[in-house]
């Protein structure tokens, strides 16, 4: 038997309110109550609580056949408690199941792995005691924000103490080889790699409603034919995607629902693939090769690098500052200050100040408050100008 891992990723960021240069030094709120409270019930109410009820309902019907796994963020954990427990309810009666993988990731979905090994590791203990604390489950297998990856930023992950990492089976790094393999890190060979396959990951999480697309519909049995399409040899189709893919970027209307409801069967049916969850693959599968990865790489956008965060000055000079801060901050004890530090480094700040506007326009005005990349930049820097001041003053 051949293995499929579905893997989801749950993120929802603390937006930043409309903060003037007025404000700085005298208001210290920074968050849009109203915006955040309004997004997390909309993608409760059309995804989140309906998902969960369809995967809990295929677990119950399937038993140990049928498993998946998920990447809940700190952020989008500390919003369901806030607005929306019975999301966390839900959460928790699919890892209640044991059939659920939950797995580790940094706390606010930040890029911290490309700057700070202190701050990378901190996060992650964060992380992974809250999911622990929430659902009894201690994560065995690290996700990194964004599917970024590097070998030295494996090697970390690899001191931490993880055995297995996804990342993005980006073409220009694997060359002719397939994604349908475990791979381990270039520096520490004990770390292995789930690489995602993203032509069919994408099948579903992009192209799915597309009518222009060659292949609309999609329909479970044309995409098990895919699947058996496959070379026998290769081991694990990994399908990695937003969860926000059912419902919210995929609407219902689209059949999206109907879809996943109806792949296990045509799995089982007609091809000789299992449902297995990350750990559990990188168990029974031996790797092929060492991944070499000199420059991180990520799953955003045609380039699968870092550019979608990190390719502007206006985002350089945004992340260069927020994390001069660092050292100041380990020596503060204010916890409304460490929540905030926390809460700024979440990537999606920099993602509003992505120019891309040509290849990608689309996908990075999603959700996005701001009506240009230098609103976002000068929104950012008024509000870290005046964390800027409290950081200094904590003692």
């Amino acid at each position: 038997m051949r293995s499929i891992c579905f893997y989801f990723q749950v993120h929802q960021p603390f937006r930043l309110r409309r903060y003037r240069f007025f404000d700085i030094g005298k208001e210290h709120n920074y968050y849009d109550d109203y915006q955040n409270e309004y997004i997390m019930r909309r993608v409760v109410d059309k995804c989140y609580l309906p998902m969960n009820k369809i995967l809990l309902d295929l677990i119950k019907e399937y038993g140990t056949q049928f498993k998946v796994s998920f990447s809940i963020s700190g952020t989008a954990l500390d919003q369901f408690e806030m607005y929306s427990p019975e999301v966390l309810d839900s959460f928790k009666k699919l890892a209640d199941t044991g059939n659920v993988e939950f797995l580790s990731e940094t706390y606010s979905h930040s890029l911290a792995s490309l700057k700070s090994k202190n701050e990378f590791t901190r996060q992650i203990k964060e992380h992974k005691a809250k999911i622990n604390k929430l659902f009894g489950l201690v994560p065995k297998t690290f996700r990194n924000t964004e599917l970024i990856y590097s070998d030295e930023i494996g090697a970390m992950v690899a001191d931490i103490g993880y055995k297995t990492m996804l990342t993005e089976g980006a073409k220009h790094i694997l060359g002719w080889k397939s994604p349908n393999y475990l791979y381990t890190n270039a520096i520490n060979p004990k770390l292995k790699l789930l690489l995602k396959n993203f032509r069919l990951s994408d099948d579903i999480a992009f192209r799915f409603s597309e009518r222009s697309w060659n292949d609309w519909p999609l329909t479970t049995d044309k995409f098990v034919g895919w699947l058996n399409e496959i070379g026998e040899d290769e081991q694990v189709v990994n399908l990695f995607m937003d969860y926000e893919t059912f419902g919210e970027h995929q609407w219902e209307e689209t059949g999206i629902f109907d879809f996943m409801k109806a792949l296990p069967q045509a799995v089982f049916k007609n091809s000789n693939f299992s449902f297995n969850t990350p750990s559990e693959t990188s168990e029974i599968y031996q790797p092929v090769a060492k991944l070499h990865v000199p420059y991180p790489i990520s799953w955003a956008d045609e380039e699968r690098d870092l550019t979608a965060w990190l390719g502007n000055e206006l985002q350089d000079e945004a992340y260069d500052k927020l994390y001069q801060l660092e050292a100041k901050i380990t020596k503060c004890k204010d916890e409304k200050i460490l929540k905030d530090w926390k809460y700024l480094q979440t990537s999606d700040h920099f993602y509003y100040m992505c120019t891309k506007w040509f290849s990608d326009g689309d996908v990075h005005k999603y959700f996005n408050p701001y009506g240009s990349p230098y609103d976002a930049f000068i929104n950012f820097m008024n509000v870290l100008s005046d964390f800027e001041i409290r950081v200094k003053e904590c003692k």
